[in-house]
């Protein structure tokens, strides 16, 4: 190989190291949008708020509903998983009922259903709940709103973020004015996945909230 073919293939080289480091430092992750705290964030301090929501320790019944399992991966706007983050998260009963006190509902309330838990990422980011599927409940008096569950994320080196996470084909979702603020790409980043497997016996949601 001569010296201008050297000097080529050196600038080829160059080149294409240039353009892979480019498009990573180019990858980036759509920020969670941020979403109302609602009026029954829980009030009242409790001894059991573990990532176990249908049972709570003492109790010999367990939670009334259907059992889900909530999976997700916690990342920053640059794609990389956040460990060591407090994940909370807090919700309406199988009936649609808070375990708060202002709420006006009139359904049952569900004194075996732990309604707020919390957990922590681990080093890759991912965070688990044992929960039930919330039901749903009336806003006013034309507005229902679809089953959901709000989380909030506190990291160290992050801004606290409060959003609400929605299932994946739920008819109400295209009628809920909360969901609907957002545009086409928030909206998907806040409905959680069904990843149910067929040998599974409850059904697995994933949601992956990012914060900048």
């Amino acid at each position: 190989m001569n010296r201008r073919d050297i000097l080529k293939a050196t600038a080829a080289g160059l080149l294409t190291a240039v353009s892979v480091d480019a498009r990573a430092r180019a990858k980036t992750c759509l920020g969670t949008p941020a979403q109302t705290e609602g009026p029954f964030y829980p009030v009242h301090q409790q001894s059991d708020k573990d990532l176990d929501l249908t049972q709570i320790t003492g109790h010999k019944k367990s939670a009334s509903g259907n059992i889900i399992i909530i999976e997700g991966k916690l990342q920053d706007t640059n794609c990389k998983p956040l460990n060591n983050a407090k994940v909370e998260i807090w919700q309406a009963n199988k009936w649609g009922r808070y375990q708060h006190k202002n709420d006006p509902n009139k359904a049952p309330l569900d004194p075996d259903f732990q309604g707020w838990g919390i957990t922590t990422t681990d080093a890759e980011g991912k965070f688990r709940f044992k929960t039930i599927m919330p039901g749903a409940y009336p806003a006013t008096s034309n507005w229902v709103r679809p089953p959901h569950i709000h989380f909030k994320i506190y990291h160290k080196l992050h801004k606290t973020l409060t959003t609400q996470m929605y299932f994946e084909g739920q008819a109400l979702n295209h009628k809920d004015q909360i969901l609907l603020a957002l545009n086409k790409k928030e909206q998907q980043s806040v409905i959680a996945k069904d990843i149910k497997k067929s040998s599974e016996t409850l059904p697995r949601y994933w949601f992956e909230p990012v914060i900048g």
